[in-house]
């Protein structure tokens, strides 16, 4: 479980992944030399301050990534968050400050950057989908389709947004899929037997789901009572035709839809009644928002 030391669950495990991914970017952009532009044009001695600026509208995420890039240019004492993460953002907005030596602002200038503009975008997206299905009881949910190494900020950034985590990964819940079953199926009814197995397997109080693609293999499914049948790609009459099922057959069992969701779409999703909606785009197909680092000017 994820601690809410900040605002959104920016915990310990969502730092440990900002640690490891910004000792990544630093190295890259860094390497054996550190910044040889900066070195050559601003004298050591030379201090300065900027403002992160927002170019566009959207939600913010990421502020806490950015404090921990600006102590590794010890610059912590400088950096001054305006607004936090959450936030919805405007063309205009001042995010944060940062002041001190202007070689480490401009050093850091484009890592943290990286990092800001890409959760935000998340945020952002996430944003416009909890927006859509506004009115229904239906949640945002994102998917393990997420960038390698960035799973737990991307999915922080959702949370960001309005939206709700799905399981983390393998781990931490039981998701049956298509190939799962498709193993099982000489058994003569995989649904029931891969429940059975689970159960019987997953430590007490795992979340169990199953993902059907036919309103036959739904009704197997009720009849095994998992917590959470996923509605692959199913058409908006069949999605409201699952609905009507699960609640003659299974009331306390979560529908799930999933499959080609986009904006156009998911506002018909909600209205058919499911309690889920899993969107894969919000993670793996996020525009990152344009956000600037603007130098102050001194007055002459």
């Amino acid at each position: 479980m994820t601690s809410q030391d900040e605002p959104n669950g920016f915990g310990s495990v969502e730092r440990e992944n900002a640690e490891t991914l910004i000792a990544l970017a630093l190295s890259e952009d860094l390497g054996q030399r550190g910044d040889l532009t900066a070195d050559a044009t601003i004298p050591p001695e030379a201090t300065g301050a900027a403002c992160f600026v927002s170019r566009q509208s959207g939600i913010l995420a990421g502020l806490p990534v950015v404090a921990l890039i600006a102590s590794k240019f010890g610059l912590d004492q400088g950096f001054v968050p305006k607004r936090t993460d959450g936030d919805r953002l405007e063309p205009g907005t001042i995010i944060a400050r940062v002041a001190g030596p202007m070689r480490a602002i401009l050093s850091m200038e484009r890592t943290a950057l990286n990092f800001l503009q890409r959760l935000s975008g998340i945020a952002t997206l996430t944003h416009r989908f909890v927006l859509a299905v506004e009115g229904s009881h239906a949640a945002i949910l994102d998917t393990r389709k997420t960038t390698p190494g960035w799973r737990r900020l991307e999915k922080y950034a959702v949370r960001c947004g309005g939206g709700r985590n799905h399981r983390i990964g393998l781990f931490d819940a039981v998701l049956i899929k298509d190939n799962h079953l498709a193993w099982l199926a000489s058994s003569g009814d995989p649904i029931g037997r891969a429940i059975k197995s689970a159960r019987g397997l997953a430590p007490s109080g795992t979340t169990i789901e199953v993902e059907v693609d036919t309103l036959s293999q739904l009704d197997q499914a009720l009849a095994c009572r998992p917590d959470i049948v996923l509605l692959d790609n199913f058409s908006f009459p069949e999605l409201s035709e699952a609905v009507r099922r699960r609640d003659d057959l299974a009331p306390g069992v979560l529908l799930e839809a999933s499959g080609g969701i986009d904006l156009h779409s998911v506002a018909e999703v909600a209205r058919s009644g499911v309690d889920r909606i899993s969107v894969g785009a919000i993670t793996h197909s996020a525009p990152s928002l344009d956000i600037g680092l603007d130098e102050e000017i001194a007055a002459d």
